[in-house]
């Protein structure tokens, strides 16, 4: 039977056992309530931005990834700022208001590029710079010898604004070893954030879910997220996505929806002091994403003219066009907002 939820912080033994439930109704019921007294009305925010995958080489090589490439792999790249700063301006002819910035762990980019790079950014467009996860981070500190708090400073002053929450994958180091062993581990990844959140960089987090971790290890992933946004107070947002398994080294646990709402739903019970719950569309589709609307999801992300990654493992849903956003929100009983990645409004529908 799930048990009740009371006016109070849910512990991690409750945490369990609602998870554990089958009552997805109830849960979702729940979740749904919490986010109405969050954000009230019926607003459901998205940005519109794109993603840029500077390199897709990395010594990573994670095998859950179908997207990175070994130096002399054919396909394998590194973007100069010509062709980054192109992507960027078409980005900003559609209305878009945000890059991220992700590449792989490419041993021999310099940390010059990365400077230059921002640096340009910040003076050939007005644009919000959202880059860089933890472990590139980190990558770039131990290259470098530096702290990872003077790398994060050293890009915040080139121009980087705020971090996005890859590489977090599931926050355990037992699940780490297995399908990440060349990343940095879970205690690393929080580090990386906390110090961001200390020089004043927001950032979101995420959490991979559908390969080997346990309904344990996913209970215990959120609640290492709800002590460090209670420190730092720095999470914009919180994006849970199940594990896309073609053309990678690992089959999936078989995470169909009613499990993808079940996990959203716990995450907007667990994480009280996060605002902000995504929906993701890339990965669910857009029925899916409209569903969770109802679960505990207050966003649906980005309208994404880009995006290279999930699209590598066989994600199959393409970009959504602004008016085709707003269609799909409308059509789920909603009002469409555009926010910026502060989460201010700058248009409804």
């Amino acid at each position: 039977m799930l048990p009740t939820y009371y006016k109070k912080r849910i512990d991690k033994n409750e945490a369990l056992k609602i998870f554990k439930s089958n009552d997805l109704i109830k849960i979702g019921k729940k979740a749904d309530s919490i986010r109405k007294e969050k954000h009230g009305g019926s607003i459901v925010t998205f940005i519109i931005d794109r993603n840029i995958n500077y390199t897709n080489i990395c010594s990573s090589q994670c095998k859950f990834c179908a997207f990175y490439k070994n130096k002399n792999d054919d396909g394998a790249y590194t973007l100069d700022k010509k062709e980054i700063f192109k992507k960027i301006k078409e980005t900003a002819d559609l209305g878009g208001t945000q890059i991220l910035i992700q590449g792989g762990l490419n041993f021999d980019i310099n940390f010059d590029y990365y400077l230059d790079l921002l640096s340009g950014i910040k003076q050939n467009f007005d644009i919000h710079i959202h880059g860089f996860s933890p472990p590139e981070i980190y990558y770039l500190a131990d290259n470098n010898n530096l702290t990872v708090k003077e790398t994060l400073m050293l890009l915040k002053e080139a121009g980087l604004q705020s971090i996005p929450g890859g590489g977090a994958e599931i926050l355990s180091d037992r699940v780490r070893a297995k399908i990440s062993p060349n990343k940095i581990g879970s205690d690393k990844w929080l580090e990386v954030m906390e110090t961001a959140h200390k020089i004043g960089l927001n950032s979101s987090a995420t959490m991979m879910f559908g390969t080997i971790e346990t309904d344990e290890e996913i209970i215990a992933h959120l609640f290492k997220l709800r002590e460090l946004q209670d420190r730092t107070g720095g999470f914009r947002a919180f994006i849970p996505w199940s594990f896309q398994s073609k053309n990678t080294k690992l089959n999936p646990r078989n995470t169909y929806g009613h499990y993808y709402l079940k996990v959203l739903s716990i995450s907007r019970i667990i994480l009280d002091n996060f605002d902000n719950i995504q929906a993701s569309w890339v990965t669910q589709g857009a029925k899916m994403a409209q569903a969770a609307l109802s679960f505990g999801a207050n966003d649906l992300g980005s309208t994404m003219i880009e995006e290279n990654v999930v699209k590598a493992a066989g994600a199959c849903n393409p970009m959504i066009e602004e008016t085709e956003m707003v269609r799909i929100i409308k059509d789920a009983g909603y009002t469409p907002a555009q926010r910026l990645n502060n989460y201010k409004i700058i248009k409804y529908y």
